[in-house]
């Protein structure tokens, strides 16, 4: 009997440990250079295993079941614009750290592909003398400078995780708080709970490997020329339904101006440098 209640406890603990754990953090920013006043929230998860985990928009997630459902249902014709124009996302990238090999992989999508790079910047932190208590946590604090941005986070030893959002870990605990000095990003944790696994990311067009000053490179070429951008390298730009009978030069015009009016809505991003 002792041998058996031992053998339940440890297929238990396997069973506990191998579980994926969502971490829910709202993420406020001011992505607008030119408006700071114009405050965007959104929720984004964190999914920890003990292998990896991952940080993505909880609004992919949605739009990613939608987009599923239409083509399960008819493709174009099941499609809701409407519903997707609800669920756009100034977090368009996704974020995977490798705990084995404590690397952390960084994919965003530019024009009709996936670019992906392994960040080459370790993060320096400077742990600070100071506790307090965020929710029913008790936190201490931390700070770095990290993209061009100086960062504060506060972190708990009450979760057995060293991780946090975005690219921010390698803290002896879980980020429960990280937020830039300006007060134009900030990630705060929510809540919490238990998944029987990772979701599947639809992932649409080739994944591009490249270095991170590449990535750089590359998204600063489409911001300037978006359909020059999604031309290069052959085939036709994909085709855009604009509504009416538009010819080819004056949907690449509504393209471009899009993409220029986004471009200026996030003029402030995340990383400076």
């Amino acid at each position: 009997m002792k041998k058996l209640g031992i053998i339940a406890l440890t297929l238990f603990m396997q069973t506990f440990f191998s579980q994926t754990n969502r971490f829910v953090y709202q993420v406020t920013m001011k992505p607008d250079a030119s408006d700071k006043n114009d405050i965007k929230t959104e929720n984004a998860y964190l999914d920890i295993s003990p292998e990896k985990s991952v940080f993505y928009s909880e609004n992919r997630i949605k739009r990613d079941s939608i987009i599923q459902s239409a083509m399960q249902s008819g493709g174009a014709r099941g499609f809701n614009r409407d519903q997707m124009e609800n669920l756009r996302s100034i977090i368009n990238y996704s974020i995977e750290k490798d705990k084995k090999n404590q690397k952390t992989i960084f994919k965003d999508r530019i024009g009709r592909d996936v670019y992906t790079y392994e960040e080459d910047r370790p993060l320096n932190w400077k742990i600070m003398p100071e506790t307090t208590k965020i929710g029913e946590y008790k936190v201490q604090k931390a700070e770095t400078d990290f993209g061009g941005r100086k960062w504060t986070a506060w972190f708990t030893t009450d979760l057995p995780y060293q991780d946090g959002p975005y690219k921010f870990g390698g803290l002896p605990g879980l980020i429960v708080k990280v937020e830039d000095d300006k007060g134009e990003y900030s990630f705060d944790l929510m809540k919490n709970y238990k998944i029987a696994d990772f979701p599947t990311l639809n992932q649409f067009g080739n994944t591009i490997k490249v270095k991170r000053a590449d990535y750089v490179k590359q998204q600063k070429k489409f911001m300037e020329d978006p359909v020059a951008f999604m031309s290069q390298g052959g085939g036709p730009t994909p085709p855009m339904r604009m509504g009416g009978n538009s010819n080819p030069a004056d949907m690449r015009k509504r393209m471009e101006d899009r993409i220029k009016e986004e471009a200026k809505k996030n003029s402030n991003p995340i990383e400076l440098q």
